[in-house]
């Protein structure tokens, strides 16, 4: 008995001995350990940003505007169509008449539609701080292009009004001599028109001699407005001297007061503006348009930047409060003579315009790759 015994002990020590070993192996203890089969931080990581980026398909952006008129809007629009295809999503345009009170109800109707995030195009803060921060409240992003909104966790996007107005207005004075009359074409109550007055405000001041003999502008319907208006003032100034130079502070009202000009046979009078389409290109082309220059940012670069922004908030990364867009100034003598092109094409005749990389990420290319 006594040596059964023995032989049974020796028999369970030797099997314990087995099982210990064979758990040191799978936990990867001994020196010759196998590496285990669990997967790598790395791998992990990279797991991780693919399930993110998977979360950020298929989201449905509404595009709010308080107008959509004319060709610079309609080349924004395309930017921010172009930049959420890309990312995986869907966009759905609000059209406001610039309507203000129109717009406020757009917003409650992208609100309780449940779209995941909302781009507003210009508007008022007294008609969209409610709505917007209805729309925090609920989760759903909000990004604001060129309006006075202030309300926490919506981000602004503007272009750089004040250096566009300078740009043009510099080089109005220097074309002039310094000397002159001018006609302003202006309208108040919209944040980036009250930006530009800031500097024509200044630019008055440094050149005296430079008249401004009469000043208008309305928003709707602004190019056809605008060519009546200018065509009146030419009548009230016949005579060639009587006018040296139109400032714009919008494209739409640059193209009606040009139009007025031409048609007027008063080419002598030139024209400077603000903002940059393809249509407003070509006029900057032809040698018998008095309009010669304008300063802009890319209307598509617009569209883009803004969705970049957004899609910035629905990863949770973190956003600057104001992004301001980078502009140039383009006149006809930077333009070929021997052909028309568009917006484009005009990279490759005025540095920095076009092709943005601002709130562009490496993964958001990852995410388009994936698309």
């Amino acid at each position: 008995m006594k040596r059964i015994a023995k032989i049974s002990l020796s028999l369970m020590l030797a099997a314990l001995m087995v099982v210990i070993a064979a758990c040191g192996g799978k936990a990867g203890n001994g020196s010759n350990a196998e590496p285990s089969a669990a997967p790598s931080q790395e791998a992990g990581a990279a797991a991780t940003a693919g399930s993110d980026l998977e979360s950020l398909k298929g989201k449905k952006i509404a595009l709010v505007m308080q107008f959509n008129t004319g060709t610079f809007s309609a080349q924004y629009v395309e930017g921010v169509k172009e930049q959420v295809e890309k990312f995986g999503g869907t966009v759905k345009v609000f059209a406001s008449d610039n309507d203000l009170v129109k717009m406020a109800s757009n917003l409650d109707a992208a609100i309780n539609q449940g779209f995941d995030g909302i781009l507003l195009d210009h508007g008022q803060a007294s008609a969209l701080e409610a709505g917007a921060k209805k729309a925090v409240e609920k989760g759903i992003q909000v990004v604001s292009f060129d309006s006075d909104l202030n309300v926490d966790g919506v981000p602004l996007l503007q272009q750089d009004d004040q250096k566009m107005a300078e740009l043009t207005l510099q080089q109005l004075a220097k074309d002039a001599g310094g000397k002159g009359n001018i006609v302003k074409v202006w309208v108040a109550g919209f944040a980036p028109m009250e930006r530009r007055q800031i500097a024509y405000k200044a630019f008055q001041e440094q050149n005296p001699d430079m008249k401004e003999i009469a000043a208008f502008g309305n928003a709707s319907n602004p190019q056809v407005d605008t060519q009546a208006q200018m065509k009146a003032i030419l009548t009230k100034y016949p005579n060639k001297g009587d006018i040296t130079a139109v400032w714009a502070a919008w494209d739409e009202f640059a193209k009606g007061a040009a139009r007025a000009i031409q048609e007027a046979g008063r080419t002598e009078i030139k024209v400077y503006g603000i903002d940059m389409s393809d249509e407003d290109l070509q006029m900057i082309q032809d040698p018998n348009s008095p309009w010669i220059a304008s300063a802009a940012t890319d209307p598509k670069d617009i569209g883009r930047v803004q969705v970049r922004t957004l899609y910035k908030l629905f990863k949770g990364e973190e956003v600057d409060k104001v992004t301001t867009l980078e502009s140039v100034y383009v006149s006809r003598d930077q333009l070929p003579t021997d052909k028309k092109i568009n917006t484009t094409e005009l990279s490759e005749y005025v540095e920095g315009w076009g092709s943005s990389q601002q709130n562009y990420e490496d993964w958001m290319k990852e995410l388009e790759g994936s698309n």
